[in-house]
């Protein structure tokens, strides 16, 4: 066999692969996506990555935060402009693919079944990217997640910021 037809082969075999793994449905590690229409799962796995170090220690307070900023986050992706809406489903649709994890970054392994030092890694990467669309996607849901957590004024105080008082100051 020749060197070309060998690397030809090899190139056309992945792929096929890539695609086949593609069509290995979401359904198969137990995620209804019907129930999932805002992404929640993928942002749950996400959110503990961005909020390290701001989420309660306690854990029922750390749950009752996440899901808070869950919430937070489907508020603002429902008043955010339609095509920022549509980039942002886009990104979240090829993190919950098989060949868009591959594409984005390098492995097909679900993010939910990766730990904390991977997606760290994950994160890291795009954040230092030659690529200014991986730099985008990471900013983008870097903001996403910090503008949702700390627009709960629960939060606020980690940040020692206090609301206004332009009325008490009139008095």
């Amino acid at each position: 066999m020749e060197r070309r037809t060998f690397i030809t082969t090899a190139i056309a075999g992945t792929a096929c692969l890539a695609l086949g793994v593609n069509y290995y449905s979401a359904d198969d590690i137990g995620v209804n996506k019907d129930l999932d229409n805002n992404h929640r799962l993928l942002l749950s796995v996400l959110l503990p990555v961005f909020l390290d170090g701001a989420l309660p220690d306690v854990a029922a307070l750390k749950r009752d935060a996440l899901h808070r900023t869950l919430d937070a986050i489907e508020h603002t992706i429902s008043i955010l402009p339609l095509d920022t809406k549509a980039e942002l489903e886009q990104l979240f649709e090829m993190l919950e693919g098989r060949l868009g994890l591959l594409i984005l970054t390098g492995s097909v392994t679900p993010l939910m079944m990766r730990n904390q030092s991977e997606l760290v890694d994950m994160l890291q990467s795009w954040r230092t990217s030659y690529l200014d669309l991986m730099v985008t996607a990471y900013q983008g849901l870097r903001e996403l997640v910090m503008a949702s957590y700390y627009s709960s004024p629960e939060h606020w105080s980690r940040l020692h910021y206090a609301k206004p008082s332009f009325l008490e100051d009139m008095k």
